[in-house]
């Protein structure tokens, strides 16, 4: 499949692919992990029952976490309309009612992660037929605004915790060093103004790739300053 299976999948003739896809699968790994005991983290999560399954299995003590996008607590399957393949994603954008459990995912603690999933691609590559073009879109420079937009104004997360889903939480879920400003710690931040409103430009990305299907929308967030390793490596030339 190339899309979510569903009533636009149908309209636009396109093979779909069904929740049950990741369900049978997240069910799987969580059933392994709770027999085993072992160490889980589930990534870009994107259906209703997959968030329930979650939320029950930490209930239960299973050592899981996992991972909520932007795209998907975003949009939904309605952005591929057209065949507008910078919407094709993998796991693909849903319906609302998944969508929705992943902003109350996201807000409960569910799903402990907010990730990216950048994935950039040539402007030839998805210029080609839905289901020949890649899967993936651009994640790093819309990231902030989406979350602050979409999760921080609608008061599903406090600041805090959106640097706690951002930064702290996947540090201590892959054993990294760095989710602190703690002294002594690696000294990679970014700083932003959570009230900067911007419009999504693709044309001014710094990244090569340009597959976004956010042109054009206005966000509130924006990042001002980037310190990697201690040194200023970009700045806002507007700031």
């Amino acid at each position: 499949g190339s899309m979510n299976e569903g009533l636009v999948s149908a309209r636009l003739g396109l093979v779909g692919i069904p929740n049950a896809a990741e369900d049978a699968m997240i069910a799987r790994d969580l059933m392994l992990a709770e027999l085993t005991g072992g160490r889980l983290h589930l990534q870009h999560v994107s259906t209703r029952m997959g968030v329930a399954m979650i939320r029950d299995a930490k209930a239960r003590g299973v050592s899981v976490t996992a991972e909520g996008t932007p795209h998907h607590f975003t949009l939904t399957d309605e952005a591929c309309e057209e065949y507008r393949t910078e919407a094709k994603v993998n796991p693909p954008l849903r319906r609302p009612e998944d969508r929705a459990a992943v902003i109350e995912g996201i807000g409960d603690g569910t799903l402990d992660v907010i990730a990216t999933d950048h994935a950039p691609h040539h402007y030839d590559e998805k210029e080609q037929a839905f289901e020949d073009a890649p899967f993936g879109l651009v994640g790093l420079e819309t990231a902030l605004g989406l979350v602050v937009t979409q999760l921080v104004e609608k008061k599903v997360l406090t600041l805090a915790q959106m640097v706690e889903r951002m930064s702290c939480a996947p540090a201590r879920a892959f054993s990294l060093p760095g989710g602190t400003l703690r002294r002594g710690s690696i000294a990679d931040v970014t700083v932003f103004d959570p009230e900067r409103e911007w419009t999504v430009d693709r044309n001014r990305f710094l990244s090569k790739s340009r597959n976004t299907p956010f042109h054009g929308m206005t966000l509130r967030g924006a990042s001002i300053l980037t310190i990697v390793d201690g040194h200023v490596r970009w700045r806002r030339d507007d700031a």
